[in-house]
């Protein structure tokens, strides 16, 4: 007897459950701002004579679509998934004669689930949040660029037969979010959130399949969403 009241109440929760859920998609401009750092390039410092420490490499900014889906399952706490189309990066050295020198660019995609606590009512017209959860970055199609290709060659480190390429290591991250969503209708509304991710790869250069340049670089983006919200 007891099972069966156990099992008719399972079922009394999962169906209520779609019941109390709430899910919304955010569509609209998403930008990754990397706030950087990196070690130095040993090695190229060591062959051209620069400085010990002198070098490093930064990441510059990109904006693509973004796409996030939040499934509200109390009033106060939801899950968000972000996603966004391909987000394309350049790399370049920083500091010592070589400041500016292209090394190569990436293209990236950081998929990211977050828990969310919702401070105000359900429907409330202001509904500011924080979230915190994991990101997964995955690095492709990159490449060195023709500046770098230059110069390994000027320095006697490449030969014009010798193939250059570009690897970086997929990451795995904490990441921490705000923002608020701001309702016009029962069904629009808009989207607004800044989230800092945690986001650490290793750069090599490989001459003909081998290392001869590897840099630690954390990459530490925040990412920033303006977008039109949809409630379903």
């Amino acid at each position: 007897m007891k099972k069966t009241i156990s099992c008719l109440t399972l079922v009394t929760v999962l169906a209520s459950a779609p019941a109390l859920a709430d899910f919304a998609i955010n569509v609209g401009a998403i930008s990754v701002a990397p706030d950087d750092s990196s070690s130095s390039l040993n090695v190229i410092e060591q062959v051209a004579g620069l400085p010990t420490g002198s070098t490093a490499v930064g990441v510059n900014s990109n904006t693509q679509l973004g796409l996030t889906v939040d499934y509200q399952f109390t009033p106060q706490w939801s899950v968000q998934l972000i996603a966004a189309t391909p987000f394309s990066h350049d790399i370049a050295v920083k500091g010592s004669a070589i400041d500016g020198l292209k090394v190569g660019s990436t293209k990236h995609l950081p998929p990211t689930l977050l828990a969310q606590y919702h401070f105000m009512p359900a429907n409330a017209t202001f509904d500011p949040f924080v979230g915190v959860g994991l990101n997964y970055t995955v690095f492709f199609d990159s490449q060195t660029d023709t500046e770098l290709e230059g110069a390994l060659s000027a320095l006697n480190v490449t030969g014009p037969n010798d193939v250059v390429d570009l690897k970086l290591k997929n990451s795995f991250g904490l990441a921490l979010q705000a923002g608020i969503n701001i309702s016009f209708t029962d069904n629009l509304g808009l989207h607004l959130m800044l989230s800092k991710i945690d986001i650490d790869t290793t750069g090599r250069v490989q001459v003909n399949g081998s290392t001869v340049q590897s840099v630690d670089v954390n990459i530490d983006p925040y990412v920033a969403m303006v977008g039109l919200r949809w409630q379903i």
